[in-house]
C-alpha cells in the first residue's frame, strides 16, 4: 500500500501544482504514491454548465475525462506505477505551455514520452471506462465530503487522514515543501479541524496562465475558483 494517494484529474491546474510540490516532499521522505483518478467532469455532472462556469469549461472537463479513459486503460494493461509518469507527462503539456495542444495530439505526445503505446490514444472517447473513473472520483469524496474539487490527498491510508488541496499557485522551494507538508498533515490530523481558507491568491505560476517570471506575486481575487476550474 502506498504511503500516499493523489486524486487528480489531469486538466485541474491546482491538482498539477500541488502534485509537482507533493513529488518534490516524495523524493524527501521516500514516500510512495499511488495516483489515482477523480473526474470534475463527473463531480459536476449534477450542474448546469452554463449557470455555473464560463462557456469553455464544460469542454474542458471533457477533455479531463477523455484523459482519464486513456489513464484508466494504461493502468489495466501496464500497471499502477506507471501512472504517475503519464500525468507528468500530460501535465507537461498542459499546463507548462502557453499556447493550448489539441486533446489527440497532446495524448499521442505523453504516452510516447511515458514509454507507452501510442495506440492508447484510442481509449480517449471509450465510455466504457467511465463507470471505473466514477468509482474512484465517489471513493475520494467519500474521504472528504463532496463540496470539494481537486485534488484530493490521503495519507497514511487506509486509516490516515486526507483533504482536498491544498490549493497552492507557486511551487516551494524545497526547504518548503517538507515544511508545508508537516503543517498541512497536523492540521488535517486534529479531529475538529475542517477549513482554512482565504479568497484573495495569486494567479496560478504556469504557463498556460500567461504568467511569466516577472509576473510572480500578481493577485486576483478567485473566491471559490479552486474547487471546480475557474479561472
Amino acid at each position: 500500500m502506498a504511503d500516499i494517494n493523489f486524486y487528480f484529474d489531469p486538466i485541474c491546474p491546482f491538482a498539477w501544482m500541488t502534485s509537482k510540490w507533493v513529488r518534490i516532499v516524495q523524493a524527501q521522505r521516500d514516500y510512495t504514491v499511488d495516483w489515482r483518478f477523480i473526474s470534475l467532469r463527473q463531480i459536476n455532472a449534477h450542474l448546469d454548465y452554463d449557470s455555473h462556469f464560463p462557456p469553455e469549461y464544460e469542454a474542458q472537463h471533457t477533455n479531463g475525462l477523455r484523459l482519464l479513459r486513456v489513464a484508466s486503460a494504461v493502468r489495466e494493461k501496464h500497471g499502477r506505477e506507471t501512472i504517475g509518469s503519464l500525468y507528468e507527462a500530460f501535465g507537461a503539456r498542459i499546463h507548462e505551455v502557453g499556447t493550448p495542444i489539441p486533446v489527440p495530439e497532446l495524448t499521442v505526445a505523453a504516452l510516447t514520452e511515458a514509454g507507452l503505446p501510442v495506440a492508447l490514444a484510442d481509449f480517449l472517447d471509450d465510455t466504457s471506462r467511465d463507470a471505473e473513473i466514477r468509482a474512484e472520483s465517489d471513493e475520494a469524496l467519500s474521504l472528504t465530503g463532496k463540496d470539494v474539487g481537486t485534488p484530493i490527498v490521503h495519507f497514511e491510508p487506509p486509516d490516515g487522514v486526507a483533504f482536498f488541496g491544498p490549493v497552492i499557485s507557486r511551487l516551494p522551494d524545497e526547504t518548503q515543501a517538507a515544511e508545508l507538508w508537516d503543517h498541512v498533515v497536523g492540521l488535517a490530523r486534529f479531529p475538529g479541524f475542517a477549513e482554512l481558507k482565504r479568497s484573495l491568491r495569486e494567479q496560478p505560476q504556469l504557463p498556460s496562465f500567461g504568467v511569466t517570471t516577472d509576473e510572480a506575486g500578481r493577485t486576483e481575487d478567485w473566491h471559490a475558483g479552486s474547487r471546480r476550474l475557474k479561472k
